[in-house]
């Protein structure tokens, strides 16, 4: 009888992932799916009270979170910080900020406060992960949660888009260096996702209805729709994916 394949396992057990931004929706979403795969997760984030709610109800779970508060658009405390732990076989970067409006409209400190948190501390967290990584000897998986805009444009989205762009750009770059040492790069793309920050947006109707006519399954994404996805990019299953994208926007881009 021919042997069959192997289906290899979307499990995380005996993993270490760490998850920046993880105080609220995408971020907070991928921990406990992390989690609940069996990861031991540790929680990066500004905002102390949510991140250690987060963990102690995880923990109530049986699974294993722990709080961190940090900014990581401080560089050398995030250096600091991955110096002084064991290294994380995957990450996730959801940790970032959208200052929409019109580009005319844009200023110098919406633009650089965009800039420090979506891409400058991005890619400096991600050089000291694939650090520790690489010293070890270990392989890993870092994900960075990017948008569809990095991938088209978007009404009041020039900076943002940009960012998201160049974040793409970054991830390709990165997998390519480091996929010798066994560390996949990429990137997660949603579409509009119902959280507490995009209620604005919803609340334009002229925005909401150019939305919901460019979402082809006619709908917004729920924070669960984008966990299957994380598991996936963080686990082996997805042991040959890096320097790409894997987009959750319902047909947006497909057009």
């Amino acid at each position: 009888m021919t042997p069959l394949p192997v289906t290899p396992s979307f499990r995380l057990d005996g993993k270490r992932a760490l998850v920046a931004g993880a105080s609220s929706g995408i971020g907070l979403a991928a921990a406990v799916a992390m989690a609940h795969a069996g990861a031991e997760v540790t929680l990066l984030a500004r905002r102390e009270r949510e991140i250690a709610v987060l963990a102690a109800t995880l923990a109530a779970e049986g699974r294993s979170a722990h709080p961190v508060p940090l900014d990581i658009t401080d560089l050398a405390a995030v250096a600091a910080f991955c110096r002084d732990n064991d290294p994380f076989d995957v990450l996730v970067n959801s940790a970032g900020l959208a200052r929409h409006g019109p580009a005319v409209d844009t200023t110098c400190e919406d633009f650089d406060a965009a800039v420090d948190l979506n891409l400058r501390a991005a890619y400096f967290l991600s050089t000291e992960v694939a650090r520790g990584l690489i010293a070890a000897n270990r392989p890993g998986s870092i994900l960075h949660v990017s948008s569809q805009m990095g991938h088209v444009g978007g009404i009041d989205r020039s900076v943002y888009s940009a960012l998201k762009h160049a974040l793409e750009g970054m991830t390709k770059s990165m997998a390519v260096e480091w996929g010798p040492s066994g560390i996949r790069v990429n990137t997660l793309c949603p579409t509009f996702v119902r959280t507490a920050l995009t209620e604005q947006t919803f609340a334009n109707p002229d925005r909401k209805k150019w939305i919901m006519e460019k979402i082809k399954l006619g709908r917004l994404a729920e924070l669960s729709d984008l966990m299957g996805p994380v598991v996936f990019l963080a686990s082996d299953a997805s042991a040959m994916v890096t320097g790409t994208h894997l987009i959750v926007d319902g047909g947006w881009t497909a057009e």
